[in-house]
């Protein structure tokens, strides 16, 4: 028995590009309001022209932790509840750890864990009075598997794995299911900041997947039946070597 994402009030950080928007059109396909927050004004713009009525947008700075908890409130104003919280927002840097720059690493390190566990912490209190709720945040593979070729990053999504884990037992009691997805290389806008050499030999090697399978994992795991959570959903190419 799976259960109906019909009604259900999503939010969706960083959802205006990559991932982030195609798990929103699939939210909204599924019959879900959506809320993508984002900081990109005209990606938020094609967004809600593309997605129509049941995609809502609210322009933030997920570094500016202000806005983001008075986008919650706008969107319990208008809405008396919110079910989803996507956390996908996040940046990626790779490379050797002595060529790295550490301003850098700060803003990315902000961004995947400071900015992601506000996020969560700011959907907490109205899915804990309504006694139910979904969290789900974009980790990665390299959250579980540590991947030479990205030190930083790879830090990073193991604090999203830790985090993902210990408040899902902490919310459990009060009807919130927490979980993580944890994908492989997805062909969006952060392969820019990719070594050319290897996301070359990852193309002709088919080890890439699509936005679109990260979004269909993502309704797989928000439809599950009431009272089983998918704690952890790896998703990898077929040819990806780990």
């Amino acid at each position: 028995m799976t259960s109906s994402l019909q009604n259900k009030v999503a939010i969706v950080t960083g959802g205006a590009s990559g991932i982030g928007l195609e798990c929103a059109r699939q939210l909204v396909e599924n019959g879900a309001t959506v809320y993508v927050l984002d900081r990109d004004h005209q990606a938020l713009e094609a967004a809600r022209a593309a997605l129509g009525k049941h995609l809502h947008t609210i322009e933030v700075d997920l570094f500016r932790y202000e806005t983001v908890d008075r986008a919650i409130e706008t969107i319990l104003s208008e809405q008396d509840h919110i079910d989803i919280l996507h956390a996908n927002a996040g940046a990626y840097i790779g490379g050797n750890i002595w060529e790295g720059d550490p301003d850098a690493w700060d803003k990315m390190l902000n961004l995947n864990i400071n900015a992601a566990f506000r996020s969560a912490r700011a959907v907490m209190p109205a899915m804990m009075k309504q006694k139910s709720g979904d969290i789900v945040l974009t980790s990665s593979i390299a959250g579980i598997v540590p991947i030479p070729a990205e030190p930083i990053y790879t830090a990073s999504k193991h604090a999203v794995q830790a985090f993902a884990h210990t408040i899902r037992r902490q919310l459990a009691p009060f009807g919130i299911r927490v979980g993580a997805i944890q994908p492989g290389p997805v062909v969006t806008p952060l392969l820019n900041d990719w070594d050319p050499e290897r996301l070359k030999a990852n193309i002709e090697a088919g080890a890439m997947m699509q936005p679109a399978d990260v979004a269909e994992a993502l309704v797989f795991m928000l439809t599950r039946r009431k009272g089983t959570v998918v704690r952890d959903l790896v998703l990898l190419p077929h040819s990806f070597d780990v």
